[in-house]
């Protein structure tokens, strides 16, 4: 179980491999500080994951609902502190976020993940795609 503050996600490392030092392991259940959820498949041989993402703020009205994420991770350094990138198809609304970011563990094992995010919303046209991204 993890927490987000900040715009990063915290958890605890689950360690591991014969690789020295801690490891970040994405798979498991991540949680912010606004109090959204996600949770992480393990990944597979060729480092994809897939999960679910269920926001607790969004610019809608509509019901959340909780929204299907494909990713994946590179392969581990050494350093054992992989890039990652996923992306979220939101259920409840016409728009789709891409994330990008890195796990780090601390010298105690406490695992973050510092994201970035795009969202894409849909709009009727083209002349409207300049407000779409944020």
């Amino acid at each position: 179980q993890a927490s987000w503050r900040g715009g990063l996600w915290l958890g605890t490392a689950q360690g591991a491999g014969t690789t020295p030092g801690p490891q970040c392991d994405l798979q498991g259940l991540w949680r912010n500080e606004l109090g959204s959820n996600m949770t992480l498949s393990a990944l597979d041989a060729a480092g994809t994951f897939s999960g679910s993402y269920h926001t607790a703020v969004a610019a809608t009205n509509k019901q959340i609902l909780v929204s299907p994420l494909q990713g994946a991770q590179q392969h581990p350094s050494t350093k054992g502190q992989p890039t990652f990138g996923f992306t979220v198809q939101w259920q409840f609304a016409d728009s789709t976020t891409a994330f990008v970011g890195q796990c780090f563990v601390d010298r105690r094992g406490k695992e973050t993940l510092e994201t970035m995010w795009l969202l894409r919303e849909e709009v009727p046209s083209r002349r409207d795609a300049w407000k779409a991204t944020r």
